[in-house]
């Protein structure tokens, strides 16, 4: 059998070791060996590769890929949706890794360059992507980096007293305002945390919300990155919003607003520092209601 497919691939010109992966756009992509050079336009993907112990491949980030500490002395290349396409081109990648949803791709695949766009957006994209990503770079178990988040959710989980279980929750991830949802990693995140998120899966991942809706479903605590943060009291009729009214806000400094928003390698790290959120502004409840 092996030896069939061996000559199927030198049929189609292809080396017997190529290695193949579909994409989060239904591409398929194939590589003549694990790609030695790497470039990176989203950040939850830089950490996994890194996470997988192919740091050393990457040769080029976006923005913001910035954890770890090393992928802050690359060449940054724009943003992941509007990458500066002459320097990608110039560092002569193997590979570019970039999320499904940007537009970049067909014009790097134009010019030569191999695309493979991944795009997580729930626990369940999370480690499928790990998996894929695993695949390309030929590292094997990569099991053992979602069953290290997985168990590190569960026991953030499990630390929070009784009285936080139920308490309404809305996170926004920009301003806009851009909310996290049920169904989005971080909506996962707060579910098994025993917490009510107010923004329901049907709304999609990562809406954009009529403030008034906020307004209308009074969350109990508001979790919030440093950058949206500012302005908050002075958005029309937010000042009765029961979080805003007893203070019940956890402002999250860049660094810690950045694990959250990421969905890849550090999601347990997230967990824990929502949970900590929970644990110190969370009101609390008596037989799961409010006072």
């Amino acid at each position: 059998m092996k030896r069939l497919l061996g000559c199927l691939l030198l049929a189609l010109g292809l080396p017997a070791a190529a290695l193949q992966i579909t994409d989060d756009r239904g591409v398929l992509v194939t590589l003549a060996q694990p790609p030695q050079r790497i470039v990176s336009l989203l950040p939850s993907l830089s950490e996994t590769v890194c996470e997988l112990g192919r740091c050393q491949h990457i040769v080029g980030v976006d923005r913001y890929s910035n954890f770890p500490a090393s992928l802050q002395k690359l060449p940054q290349l724009g943003g992941g949706l509007d990458p500066n396409i002459e320097l990608i081109v110039a560092l002569k990648p193997d590979v570019v890794l970039m999320a499904a949803s940007s537009r970049a791709g067909d014009r790097l695949e134009a010019l030569g360059l191999k695309v493979v766009a991944l795009e997580p957006k729930s626990h369940k994209d999370v480690q499928r992507v790990t998996f894929k990503l695993g695949q390309l770079l030929a590292v094997p178990d990569t099991a053992r980096i979602w069953r290290a988040i997985d168990a590190g959710v569960s026991a953030a989980a499990q630390a929070l007293p009784a009285s936080v279980r139920g308490v309404k929750v809305y996170f926004e991830v920009n301003p806009g305002p851009y909310a996290a949802s049920e169904s989005s990693f971080i909506g996962e995140t707060l579910t098994r945390l025993g917490v009510q998120n107010i923004v329901p899966a049907g709304l999609g991942p990562f809406p954009k919300l009529n403030p008034e809706y906020i307004v209308r479903a009074n969350p109990d605590l508001i979790m919030i990155g440093q950058r949206s943060a500012e302005g908050l009291m002075s958005r029309p009729g937010w000042q009765g919003i029961r979080a805003l009214r007893e203070q019940r806000v956890c402002i999250f400094p860049t660094e810690e607003a950045n694990v959250l928003v990421r969905p890849g390698p550090r999601m347990a790290e997230a967990a824990r520092l929502m949970a900590r959120c929970l644990e110190s502004k969370a009101p609390k409840t008596v037989s799961g209601t409010r006072p």
